[in-house]
């Protein structure tokens, strides 16, 4: 009887490791999203906030548009174009949202 059972498993075990295996590997590809998914305007900004932490200037850099917008399928992997320009605001200020673009010889998109 429990032979019999454990030849049953093994089949089903088998069937379970090839999907999971086919599923894993299927072609994971960038499909275009719409631009003002709730979860793709958070990854846009916490994108723009890394940038600005990373970035060794003093000046933050705020977004200006947003071209492309694609996820990989099956995860939650964002490829995006974004043209940030760089404002009078340095890092550390408080309301950095709102600062005007910076003009003249300092310009950089």
């Amino acid at each position: 009887m429990l032979r019999t059972v454990m030849l049953w498993k093994v089949p089903i075990l088998v069937g379970l490791i090839v999907l999971g295996i086919h599923i894993w590997t299927m072609d994971k590809e960038f499909l275009d999203v719409t631009k003002d998914l709730d979860y793709f305007v958070a990854s846009v900004e916490f994108a723009v906030a890394q940038f600005n932490d990373n970035n060794p200037e003093e000046n933050t850099y705020r977004l200006l548009a947003v071209g492309r917008a694609q996820k990989k399928t099956w995860t939650m992997i964002f490829l995006m174009d974004l043209e940030m320009g760089r404002t009078v605001c340095k890092k550390h200020d408080e309301n950095i949202h709102n600062c005007p673009l910076l003009q003249g010889s300092g310009e950089k998109k």
